[in-house]
């Protein structure tokens, strides 16, 4: 079961906003409401679920309903319609007090103005909501050392907001956020405030943060490379509708219509896609077979090269062609005409770090994981079609 799910989740602002939702399901635009009705469409009908652990990223330009939409997942604003369900309880029919534990104990939230008490130190900012919520001292100290020292600011704790880099004090408002331990963090345009090199050294320590603590994080942003370069899952939005759903690679390469296409146009492709993404099923042989089955089974495969694996898949070397003939010519094994020496990256690798790679060796090259064993293959083409936004081949395909 998804952590989160909603179903046409709708937010219109204006007296008796009720009456516009069937003009919503009769396909009535949000400019032909506001000019018929003056109701404003701030959310149309969304549905999308979000699995535990993801970092599902809501991204579209000013006006397009992101930070309204994220604000209902908690009811900081009160949606006009739909359901959101946290792990199938309805958010929309708890009770104050039920809502109140549910923001409490399940639901943090991280917002792009730091917002930070500069009377109070760094651990007394995080503090904050717990001493609002009634936790005791000791408790609640602890809990905020302990948040604090996850994003990277331990021996900070005594020191004033003004004494702090934006950095620094947007890493205090994630402690903020972290310390209760919350099953959802919601972030909304979280990084936005900051400077580019600073964003990104930001963006890094959240994909740190994630990798250890494994949160579902809903990431609200404007910005498209953001958004590829930490969401699992992406959401387009437009005027207050959800226009696409998909992974980085899905919206990058199947835009859903015209202004997804638009919207993606200028990325650079090289630094989002990685070796996974274009890498080919290898042809394998294994040690135990001679160079006259390799070279055969080159030419019924029409290879010029097999790469070599143990029975656990973990990469040998490689063979050619030439290699197979002339250790037949001379009775060699086929160990024995094995280049162990070739190039391999990790299937995390982005593409714009295989050009020099590539550039340089007359093989392709291999892919393999943290335990040696080989994923597929990269061809200096398949980097080219790639970058062109032609299709990709799938792993193993």
């Amino acid at each position: 079961m998804p952590i989160i799910e909603v179903k046409k989740l709708t937010k219109i602002f204006g007296p008796d906003a009720k009456r516009a939702i069937p003009l919503l399901n009769d396909g009535w635009s949000k400019e032909k409401i506001l000019k018929e009705t003056k109701l404003t469409v701030g959310v149309n009908q969304a549905s999308f679920s979000i699995e535990e652990g993801q970092i599902f990223v809501i991204m579209g330009l000013s006006g397009s309903g992101k930070s309204t939409l994220v604000r209902l997942l908690n009811r900081l604003i009160e949606p006009t319609g739909g359901e959101v369900l946290f792990n199938g309880d309805n958010v929309l029919k708890m009770s104050t007090e039920k809502l109140r534990r549910f923001r409490r104990k399940n639901i943090g939230m991280v917002f792009q103005k730091f917002a930070l008490f500069p009377h109070r130190t760094v651990v007394q900012n995080v503090e904050y909501g717990m001493e609002v919520q009634g936790m005791s001292k000791a408790e609640r100290h602890q809990k905020a050392m302990t948040s604090l020292e996850l994003v990277g600011l331990k021996g900070w704790e005594d020191s004033y907001p003004d004494q702090l880099s934006g950095g620094m004090q947007q890493r205090v408002g994630l402690a903020r956020g972290l310390a209760n331990d919350p099953d959802i963090l919601l972030m909304d345009e979280a990084f936005s405030a900051l400077d580019p090199l600073i964003r990104k050294d930001m963006q890094d320590e959240l994909l740190e943060l994630q990798s250890k603590m494994k949160k579902t994080i809903v990431f609200i942003t404007h910005d498209l490379d953001e958004a590829l370069r930490i969401g699992d899952q992406i959401a387009l939005m437009k005027d207050g509708s959800i226009v696409q759903i998909g992974s980085p690679e899905e919206i990058l390469m199947q835009p859903a219509n015209k202004y997804v296409e638009r919207f993606v146009e200028d990325v650079d492709l090289s630094k989002v896609l990685t070796a996974s993404h274009i890498m080919r099923k290898p042809e394998t042989i294994t040690l135990e077979r001679g160079p006259r089955v390799a070279l055969q089974l080159m030419r019924d495969r029409g290879v010029s090269n097999l790469y070599v694996v143990d029975k656990g898949k973990k990469l040998i070397g490689v063979i050619s062609a030439e290699d197979a003939s002339q250790a037949i010519k001379d009775n060699q094994t086929l160990e024995s005409i094995i280049q162990r020496e070739l190039p391999s990256v990790s299937p995390e690798t982005l593409l714009h770090e295989l050009f020099e790679i590539i550039s340089t060796t007359r093989l392709p090259v291999a892919v393999i994981d943290e335990d040696q064993r080989l994923q597929g293959i990269i061809i200096k083409g398949a980097v080219l079609a790639a970058l062109a936004g032609n299709t990709i081949p799938e792993a193993g395909a």
